[in-house]
């Protein structure tokens, strides 16, 4: 995010504003968090709310479904089928790891589908949502046989991470609209290179017995190539973060959701990448979830590079 030498960043506030408080104020002229509310009820369209509410009206229509049903759907390895390829990441068998992939979904595509609608990017979302839908259960199953084990799979968990490498892309559409027009997408691998080394950090904590310095190795080399790649890119810091930080908070509402996207961009994967996977009697796979958070992020982020979701 390039600051300029001047007394008036223009990255600090909305393209074509000089300070935010124009930009934050509405037709009939409310201000604040009145103006954030309502230009939030006019991006929100009632056909979103209905496409974000399938996912978890058919996880529940999937768990309310006899056992012998949902185990027949999981994905089997050693007999994998073309439909259960498919119907396994829709399939649950305790309530707790139903309700825990549901409280997933609806922070990521909740906070993913305002940052969309609020920049703009509500095409490059539904399109990466639907995909994920659709065509990842197929993908994350298929790379899943790259490990051949007597096992069983299933769970929302891996499109769940699959929104949650679509979060970064999105949040930094919204920071770039809203906070630094000047910051260009070509620096998101830096975000992304940042968060695979946190997740090798929690995924592989540090130990003194056998690999116990991966995480720390692989987390030391994400943060390098971050900051390599943020160098390419001619990304800069600003001067003064206590300036940026001050014209974030000035715009309420705005800089809310800013802060609980960063939140939950850096938050989420504590959850999706557990230091021990293998609690409460199931198996995280920490492998299908890092291929969606992969996935997720490289697919959505070539097609905004190429151009592909310019108005």
């Amino acid at each position: 995010m390039n600051d300029r030498s001047s007394e008036t960043d223009p990255s600090l506030s909305a393209p074509g504003e000089s300070g935010g408080s124009v930009a934050d104020r509405d037709p009939d002229g409310h201000s604040g968090y009145a103006a954030f509310a309502d230009e939030l009820s006019a991006s929100v369209r009632v056909v979103d709310l209905i496409a974000l509410a399938v996912p978890p009206v058919v996880l529940v229509a999937v768990f309310a479904l006899p056992e012998t049903a949902r185990r027949s759907l999981a994905f089997a390895y050693i007999d994998p089928t073309l439909l259960s390829a498919f119907s396994a990441h829709y399939v649950h068998l305790e309530t707790n790891h139903l309700l825990g992939n549901l409280a997933g979904y609806g922070l990521l595509a909740g906070v993913g589908y305002l940052l969309a609608a609020l920049s703009g990017r509500r095409r490059l979302f539904f399109t990466a949502f639907a995909t994920y839908l659709g065509a990842f259960p197929f993908a994350l199953s298929a790379l899943n046989l790259a490990v051949p084990r007597n096992a069983i799979g299933f769970g929302f968990s891996g499109i769940n991470m699959a929104l949650a490498g679509l979060l970064p892309i999105l949040w930094y559409c919204y920071a770039r609209d809203r906070f630094a027009p000047s910051a260009s997408v070509t620096a998101l691998p830096a975000v992304f290179f940042a968060l695979v080394g946190w997740i090798a950090l929690l995924a592989l904590p540090v130990s003194t017995e056998g690999n116990g310095l991966a995480g720390l190795a692989i987390g030391v080399a994400g943060a390098l190539l971050a900051l390599l790649y943020a160098a390419s890119s001619d990304l800069r810091l600003p001067r003064s973060l206590r300036e940026r930080a001050r014209a974030v908070a000035s715009r309420p509402g705005y800089g809310d959701l800013l802060a609980v996207g960063a939140l939950v961009t850096v938050g989420y994967p504590i959850v999706g990448f557990p230091a021990n996977p293998s609690g409460g009697g199931n198996v995280v796979n920490l492998y299908v979830h890092l291929l969606g958070f992969c996935l997720g992020f490289i697919g959505p982020f070539a097609l905004l590079a190429s151009g592909a979701f310019d108005d």
